[in-house]
């Protein structure tokens, strides 16, 4: 893992390996836009009244929650981004807000659509009646 994060810092600092990027940005602007990412994500996620953790037992429970998975997915976007060479403006600092917002909005009103719940024990024996 900290591996392919290195390997994206390197990428996306010094451009792509075809030499088309003709703007570099630093390890540090990268990790700052990181931080912008998650923290925006989970202050939208505040504000669209997501609860910070999910109902107990949190080992086994499948509730969306501000503090997973709405960073994960900003970061994950973002990540492909960055490893794709687009920055937008300001380093990648306006691209970081942005997929903050939009991964806290996804998570609140479309994640249970693309990734469903699956059927509690009761519901399985109901079905295969």
């Amino acid at each position: 893992m900290f591996n392919l994060i290195d390997n994206t810092l390197v990428f996306a600092s010094y451009g792509n390996i075809f030499g088309l990027s003709n703007i570099t940005i630093s390890p540090m602007d990268i990790v700052l836009a990181y931080l912008v990412a998650i923290l925006i994500s989970i202050i939208v996620a505040f504000a669209l009244k997501i609860p910070l953790l999910p109902s107990k037992p949190y080992r086994y429970s499948f509730d969306v929650s501000a503090i997973y998975p709405t960073p994960i997915i900003s970061m994950g976007v973002f990540s492909i981004f960055l490893v794709l060479n687009y920055t937008f403006m300001y380093n990648g600092l306006v691209l970081a807000v942005i997929i903050g917002i939009l991964s806290a909005l996804f998570v609140k009103y479309l994640f249970d659509f693309v990734f469903p719940k699956p059927l509690n024990e009761d519901e399985r024996d109901e079905i295969n009646e």
